[in-house]
């Protein structure tokens, strides 16, 4: 019988990949749907560096979400800046 490597997809402690833990996690709550491992980032690697990025179909977003005041607003800050000083 092979044992699984202990690699970061495939640790040997149940023969689960990550990617298989993640949805068993994401999904055993009660209510639980499969939406909710549904994956929220993207990966990749260009020349040397790692990149991540949001998804851009991931429901929830870092950040304040449509609504909130922070989100609604523009940064008025430098507009009060550029007025004050055309006087």
């Amino acid at each position: 019988m092979s044992t699984p490597e202990n690699t970061p997809d495939h640790t040997p402690d149940d023969g689960m990949t990550s990617a298989e833990k993640r949805h068993d996690q994401l999904t055993a709550a009660p209510d639980a749907t499969e939406a909710d491992a549904a994956p929220r980032i993207e990966v990749s690697e260009h020349d040397g560096n790692t990149r991540i990025d949001i998804a851009p179909e991931a429901p929830v977003r870092p950040g304040p979400g449509p609504g909130m005041p922070e989100a609604d607003t523009e940064d008025d800050t430098t507009a009060d800046t550029a007025d004050d000083n055309a006087d």
